[in-house]
C-alpha cells in the first residue's frame, strides 16, 4: 500500500519510513503542509500518516482540505505530540481514522494500520479467501490451499490491492499510484503494470483457473468474487 509521510521532524520520518517500506510499503514523505498539498492533489493514498504542528500551516487544515476533495478514501492517522484529549476529538471529529501521540511504538503503528485496513475493507481477519487461494495482508503471504506461491513484492501488492477491492475495476493509473507510488514519477505511458499482471497470472494460473481475473478492456483490472 501507497503511505504519505506529513512530517517536518527529520529524524522521525526517516525511522517510520524505513520502516515501513521495510514492511512492504511504498512511503513518500512531505515535510511542510504545502509539499504534501501538491503530493495529495496529484495521488492517491491508501494512509497518511498526518502531523499537527507543521512549520508553514496547521496539520487540521490540510485533513480539511483533504477531506473535502471528492471521492477520497485515504485514511488518516494523526502522528503528534499534542496529547490533550479536544484535539484528539478534533482530529477524529475533522475525519481522522486515528490518533497517535508521540513518542509512539512502530509496531503499534503498523498494527493500527492493518486494523484499519480490516476495517475499510470489511474484514474479519489478516487473511482473505478467494478461489481456493488466501492472502495473509499483514504476513504478505499467498497461499494456494497449503502450498505457498512465491511472488515479488511488486505481485503481491497488485494481486493484494485488486483483492481488497473486488468486484471493482481497477485502472491502471489507479494500480500505479497504490503499488509504485508518485505518479509523476513514473512513466505511465509503459506498459510495465501490464508485464507484472502478465507474470502475476502465471504463476498463479499454475495452482488454478483464474477466470475470475478479468482484463477490462483499455481500463484495468478486475477480480471477480
Amino acid at each position: 500500500m501507497n503511505i504519505l509521510i506529513v512530517e517536518d521532524q527529520k529524524s522521525l520520518a526517516l525511522e517510520v519510513n524505513e520502516f515501513l517500506s521495510h514492511e512492504g510499503f511504498t512511503v513518500e514523505h512531505a515535510r511542510t503542509k504545502r509539499s504534501a498539498e501538491e503530493k495529495i492533489f496529484v495521488n492517491n493514498y491508501d494512509f497518511i500518516l498526518l502531523d499537527l504542528g507543521l512549520p508553514d500551516g496547521d496539520g487540521f487544515e490540510l485533513l480539511q482540505t483533504l477531506k473535502g476533495i471528492k471521492n477520497r478514501d485515504d485514511a488518516v492517522i494523526i502522528l503528534t505530540a499534542r496529547g490533550e484529549v479536544d484535539d484528539r476529538i478534533k482530529g477524529l471529529e475533522h475525519g481522522a481514522d486515528d490518533y497517535l501521540a508521540k513518542p509512539f511504538s512502530l509496531n503499534e503503528l503498523l498494527a493500527r494500520i492493518h486494523a484499519i485496513t480490516r476495517r475499510k475493507h470489511k474484514l474479519e481477519s489478516n487473511e482473505i479467501a478467494i478461489k481456493g487461494f488466501k492472502v495473509n495482508i499483514q504476513n504478505r503471504t499467498i497461499y494456494y490451499e497449503s502450498e505457498r506461491i512465491n511472488l515479488t513484492n511488486k505481485e503481491f501488492e497488485i494481486f493484494n490491492y485488486l483483492v481488497l477491492n473486488k468486484n471493482r475495476v481497477i485502472s491502471r493509473t489507479n494500480l500505479t499510484e497504490h503499488v509504485w507510488g508518485d505518479i509523476l514519477e513514473v512513466n505511465s505511458d509503459s506498459n510495465f503494470v501490464d508485464v507484472h499482471v502478465k507474470n502475476l497470472r502465471k504463476k498463479l494460473s499454475q495452482f488454478a483457473p483464474l477466470d475470475w481475473f478479468e482484463t477490462v478492456r483499455s481500463i484495468g483490472y478486475r477480480i471477480n468474487i
